[in-house]
């Protein structure tokens, strides 16, 4: 929709699209339809209006500060504390509000980051993923109310388990999930990884020595060979479900005595090994899982409810999807990464006397061409979703 006016736009409404049902213009961003009213009534919050349907709304609308009474620093610095991995009763104290409340905000900010997330993680082009899953103790299995023994045995048929995958190269993590240990679960994650990889690309995958990620891998990236007849007589042989060629899958299997490593092997399942290995000597590596192990430890760290030896646990799995969601955001939004920082052309003076700036600092959004500069979490917040895909900007 072209101006109608000589006056420049002083206020950029191009990140904003209109909520209304009943306009031509709704979900669509960039379209020229919005312009800005203003601040009703004084508020903090500018107001757009729809020149096509002639509605207003205000610039938070779809957002977690809509109609909120509380202040926005408060709630991006209590949802700032749990991502860092502050429980839920120690960041209520420390901003002397109320757990339910902040329990609240934590399940409306999950709804959105959960979308804000798919519009984002898509047609990813990764060479490599690392999948491992981690157990998750939550109020049902306590530390310390049962022995050892009893508690590993619990543990194996547990159903909270948190699934991950990510890509070494630029750290970012792609999908994270709470289910059981179980090949509908890895089904469940390799599902999510297709959806989120663009169509027909077939990565190298790296995972630990879990049976089920080879039947999971295989469902997804596998095509029907109908084998040729060997005998003139007799029934056609049947169709084979076999491995894409371009399919390449290593396990890294470890062996345990006494709860310690005693030993570590190399398994090649689909492909061959000088394949894998090509793909691994353009970043110097070789078959190993330590990126998505030590991903592990900083979930360890950032969410509270799945630390070791704390009394933080989530009442249910729910409570602890909320957690992984905000994690997973500020973990490939918002922190950057001193492992992936880039060196500047030129240094960049600095204010003061501090020397010059000579590196940029890069997030694992950055690094995998998702986004191109680090997010602050009230910058996330504030984003509004469109409902629907937009079209590319060349």
């Amino acid at each position: 929709m072209p101006p109608t006016n000589r006056r420049p736009r002083a206020v950029d409404t191009s990140m904003h699209f209109c909520p209304h049902n009943d306009c031509d213009y709704r979900g669509w961003l960039g379209r020229g339809n919005l312009r800005a009213n203003g601040h009703p009534s004084g508020g903090p919050w500018r107001q757009f209006h729809c020149t096509s349907c002639n509605g207003d709304f205000l610039e938070t609308h779809g957002t977690l500060f809509h109609s909120k009474q509380a202040a926005v620093e408060l709630i991006v610095r209590v949802l700032a504390c749990l991502a860092e991995g502050l429980g839920i009763r120690a960041t209520a104290r420390v901003f002397e509000v109320a757990p339910n409340l902040v329990l609240h905000w934590l399940g409306e900010a999950a709804e959105q980051l959960r979308a804000f997330s798919a519009s984002f993680l898509c047609d990813l082009h990764l060479e490599q993923l690392q999948l491992d899953e981690l157990y998750a103790v939550l109020r049902d299995v306590k530390t310390g109310a049962i022995s050892d023994d009893e508690a590993l045995e619990r543990l194996e048929r547990s159903p909270y388990w948190v699934w991950t995958a990510m890509d070494p190269k630029s750290k970012l993590l792609v999908v994270i999930d709470v289910g059981t240990h179980t090949v509908a679960m890895a089904q469940r994650v390799v599902h999510h990884l297709v959806q989120v990889l663009a169509p027909g690309w077939v990565p190298l995958f790296l995972t630990d020595g879990f049976k089920e990620y080879r039947t999971a891998i295989l469902a997804h990236f596998g095509y029907w060979m109908h084998p040729e007849r060997r005998q003139d007589k007799g029934p056609l042989p049947k169709p084979r479900w076999m491995p894409l060629p371009a399919l390449l899958y290593a396990q890294v299997v470890k062996s345990y005595r006494r709860r310690r490593i005693v030993g570590v092997k190399h398994r090649v399942v689909f492909g061959t090994q000088l394949a894998i290995e090509q793909v691994l000597a353009a970043c110097g590596w070789r078959i190993n899982t330590a990126f998505v192990e030590r991903l592990n430890l900083d979930l360890r760290q950032r969410v509270a409810a799945i630390g070791r030896r704390v009394n933080t646990l989530c009442q249910g799995e729910a409570g602890l999807r909320d957690q992984l969601v905000l994690f997973q955001t500020y973990h490939n939004f918002v922190v950057p990464h001193a492992s992936l920082r880039q060196p500047l052309r030129l240094p960049a003076p600095t204010n003061g006397r501090g020397s010059a700036k000579r590196w940029r600092s890069c997030t694992p959004a950055m690094a995998a061409g998702v986004t191109d500069h680090v997010w602050s979490l009230k910058e996330v917040l504030l984003y509004r979703v469109p409902p629907w895909p937009q079209p590319q900007v060349s």
